[in-house]
């Protein structure tokens, strides 16, 4: 319809009418405008979801083109804000919940999703470990959400082909089970024996009903995240975001940020040794996955894991503790027997490493002194605060810079804006799963894989390691800007489907005729846009 006959149709008496010179302005300001006036993040939250709902094009318009502003309203740390509330500010259903009073009927609830067969990605959260805020329950939808819109507005998948879905089992969180508008079930969680029913028959439905969907595991407790990718990972197309996709982000910077400390100490870059604080679910995965950077250097399997030290609430993980759990004996040391090393302090004294990787949501716990520490014994300490949100980093990024001189490479789970130090700017890096997972759940996508292999997820993490330009390599970032995030992520998603027809787990034949440069073209045209219709509202 041209201008001039929606202007027309304008006229009827049953249609709402536009102010005259409306379609004079841009839409797209008006509604940044209205944005900017909320006073809170969750207000800010709040105004986007209504905005999708009356307007999803104008939504994805105005998300594409102001990431930096958005992506942190739509995912960390705000979102931790809108799970927490999201009883509260419920104004209609956005997702899919399946509930353990499904059990049995799992394939018909699943039925009712507006896709069907044409679904091809799925965030699926039981709720049980939101961020770094504990079992949620059935608040934790936004969580899926929320990453699918970074699949959209990152990867350019189609909004219609997305299916969040939360797992409603209970919760152990008293004051949920008690407040009169919460959502969920009103009962504790179950037991590992009904659970794993629950699941094996939600995954064969999953598979049944949605026979081209990718499930992305996001926010499991730690035992269950491991215990069901475990499980799964070979008979679906899935993976867990917290164990791969940080894995997968981490090992991506820490290759760049390995070259530039190395570089300045002049070492060889199979001296790094990397202290992880924290050993749930994400430590112990993006331990495994930086085995790949020393294997990657020729190392063998026990070099590599000899490289790496754990730490939990405890102190340093031997393997000589009682009732250690089963996720944390692949790292337990073997070589050490003096007293054990409860203090941060003691244990970078007893490890003396390059690398300092934070995931234990304590906030603070790299204090000043345990950063001039780390700077005193390395030229270029590498210092990576992971957890989210802000509210339970290790340590902000003004404080690793001033407490360093500037000597630190820094890059946390959440945003940080860049700081000034005795006359020079300094720009932080963030370790954010955005990077990968898209590409890896495009990847997947379009080579049809049938599961989601190591070597898929490694080759992501060289991907966006290599995807640096030349002015983000000379000003030592060790991520690339995330504005470029639909170009990385196509560079991503061509790597993981090279990776998947190596591992010979394509469907999709027709890629493998295509040089890297056609294939990598034909990424980017699969990337959805949105219709601009920004001057045009909705009636």
């Amino acid at each position: 319809m041209s201008h001039s006959a929606f202007s027309l149709s304008l006229m009827s008496p049953s249609t709402p009418r536009i102010p005259p010179y409306f379609l004079n302005t841009d839409h797209r300001q008006r509604v940044l405008a209205q944005l900017r006036s909320k006073h809170t993040g969750l207000e800010k939250y709040i105004y986007l979801n209504g905005l999708k709902e009356r307007d999803p094009n104008l939504f994805y318009e105005v998300l594409l083109g102001n990431m930096l502003e958005i992506i942190p309203i739509l995912y960390t740390p705000t979102v931790g804000d809108a799970c927490s509330n999201y009883s509260h500010i419920w104004r209609r259903p956005e997702g899919l919940y399946v509930t353990i009073e499904n059990k049995g009927h799992i394939r018909q609830v699943l039925r009712t999703w507006h896709a069907g067969p044409a679904a091809r990605i799925a965030v699926v959260t039981d709720g049980s470990r939101i961020l770094g805020l504990g079992d949620l329950g059935a608040n934790g939808l936004p969580i899926a959400i929320g990453k699918l819109d970074l699949y959209i507005g990152g990867a350019g998948i189609k909004p219609s082909t997305t299916l969040p879905i939360c797992l409603d089992l209970g919760t152990n969180t008293e004051k949920f089970i008690t407040d009169p508008l919460y959502l969920g079930i009103r009962r504790k969680r179950p037991d590992t024996a009904e659970m794993d029913e629950f699941m094996n028959e939600f995954m064969e439905a999953m598979k049944d009903v949605f026979p081209q969907l990718v499930v992305q595991f996001e926010d499991f407790s730690t035992d269950n995240a491991f215990r069901y990718l475990d499980m799964f990972r070979t008979k679906n197309r899935c993976f867990n975001d917290d164990i791969q996709g940080t894995g997968s982000v981490v090992l991506s910077g820490f290759l760049n940020a390995a070259r530039l400390s190395s570089a300045a100490a002049g070492t060889p870059l199979s001296d790094q040794r990397i202290l992880f604080f924290g050993a749930g679910s994400a430590g112990i995965g993006v331990a495994k996955q930086l085995m790949s950077f020393f294997t990657l250097l020729g190392l063998g399997e026990e070099e590599a894991r000899g490289r790496i030290y754990t730490v939990d609430s405890k102190g340093l993980i031997t393997a000589d503790r009682k009732g250690l759990q089963e996720h944390k004996k692949y790292f337990a040391r073997t070589d050490y027997d003096g007293p054990a090393l409860t203090s941060l302090i003691d244990i970078i004294k007893y490890v003396k490493p390059t690398a300092l990787l934070g995931l234990s949501t304590i906030r603070n716990a790299f204090s000043e002194e345990v950063v001039r520490l780390m700077a005193s014994i390395n030229t270029r300490p590498i210092i990576f605060p992971l957890s989210n949100p802000v509210s339970l980093c290790e340590v902000d990024y003004s404080d690793a810079v001033q407490w360093t001189n500037g000597s630190v490479i820094f890059a946390s789970g959440s945003p940080y804006k860049a700081v000034e130090f005795e006359g020079k700017v300094y720009e932080p890096g963030q370790g954010n799963n955005m990077y990968i997972f898209p590409g890896i759940g495009m990847g997947a996508i379009l080579s049809k894989a049938r599961h989601i292999t190591d070597s898929m997820v490694e080759q992501a993490a060289i991907a966006l390691a290599g995807s640096l330009t030349e002015d983000e390599l000379s000003s030592d970032l060790v991520y690339p800007r995330l504005t470029r995030i639909r170009d990385i992520s196509a560079q991503i998603a061509t790597a993981v489907i090279r990776a998947a027809q190596k591992d010979n787990v394509d469907e999709n034949g027709l890629f493998r005729n295509l040089s890297d440069d056609a294939l990598l073209e034909y990424v980017k045209a699969k990337q959805w846009q949105p219709t601009s219709t920004h001057s045009i509202p909705r009636l």
